[in-house]
């Protein structure tokens, strides 16, 4: 097969998603690599209609590689993930009355583009968490315990766009991160962007069905293949604070190849098996959730 990867800067030595191309290439695919954010883009050619079997994005918020991307989706090229998919998550704004209005346990979200807009949440609301709304790997995140902590913030966030806010959920410290790939789930816990511990390092856990239902229960939501998602263990169970399309897959066995294997799959299939759908939580689950669950300890397998 041949596919096309567009990869960010930010990714540009990554492991994720370099180790999977080198996969691809090993198995006598021909793989294409464009960096969109550091290459001269002629728009109204870069983008053969049939050229390639499949595109496949790893990217930043707010980078350039979507809109290539949504061109070659435009072009009637597959996707990996599906383009419109990806937008809806990479705006948590959208994500987060998408996936609330279709049953995902998130937290309640308030957006505003201007900082000050903020004041208005109530009181009773507080401490809360207030983020970009295109924000990622943990950037610009801050736990606000009050009003009076709020003001002192306002300068700090002006200049980062639409931003959310969403009540702090009581927590251990640590986020309990499900990566879905090739049909399966893997879990990893790992500390908190907002507890950060050097001495917590992220590893592999076992999966509870409740949370393993979630996870598969967010693809369907999203119309995602290959994704990650954060979940915090609150007090009155599992709550949803992050997806992420085409995560780094760490501590997941195998990952280069599982990943490979899945994108030539989605390539032969023409794209995406999890078209977004209004369903709901908790059960039953949709036929599509994914076939095998790994509570990976141990070495995996």
């Amino acid at each position: 097969m041949r596919l096309c990867f567009l990869v960010e800067e930010h990714y540009r030595h990554d492991g994720m998603p370099n180790e999977v191309i080198r996969q691809l290439t090993a198995w006598g695919h021909s793989v294409d690599v464009v960096r969109p954010g550091g290459s001269l883009l002629r728009m109204t050619e870069v983008v053969d209609a049939g050229a390639h079997d499949a595109w496949v994005l790893k990217t930043v918020s707010g980078g350039p590689g979507l809109t290539l991307l949504e061109a070659a989706a435009a072009a009637g090229t597959t996707t990996v993930n599906d383009a419109r998919s990806i937008r809806g998550v990479r705006d948590k704004a959208l994500a987060a009355a998408l996936g609330r209005g279709r049953g995902l346990p998130l937290p309640p979200t308030y957006a505003v583009a201007r900082p000050e807009l903020l004041r208005e949440i109530p009181a009773a609301e507080y401490p809360l968490v207030v983020k970009p709304a295109d924000g990622s790997s943990g950037r610009a995140v801050h736990l606000v315990s009050s009003p009076e902590r709020l003001e002192s913030l306002l300068p700090v966030l002006a200049g980062e766009g639409l931003l959310i806010a969403q009540p702090y959920v009581p927590n251990s410290g640590t986020d309990i991160k499900v990566y879905a790939v090739g049909g399966e789930l893997f879990a990893t816990e790992r500390c908190s962007p907002l507890h950060p511990d050097p001495s917590v390092r992220e590893r592999r856990v076992p999966l509870s069905a409740e949370v393993a239902a979630i996870a598969a229960q967010v693809g369907a939501v999203y119309g995602l293949d290959l994704y990650g998602v954060d979940v915090l263990l609150g007090p009155d169970g599992p709550v949803v604070v992050d997806v992420n399309d085409f995560p780094s897959f760490r501590q997941v066995p195998d990952a280069a190849a599982r990943v490979a294997r899945a994108v030539l799959e989605l390539a032969r299939a023409g794209g995406s098996t999890q078209p977004p759908a209004p369903v709901a939580l908790p059960y039953p689950l949709p036929l599509s959730i994914p076939a095998q669950v790994s509570a990976v300890g141990g070495d995996g397998a």
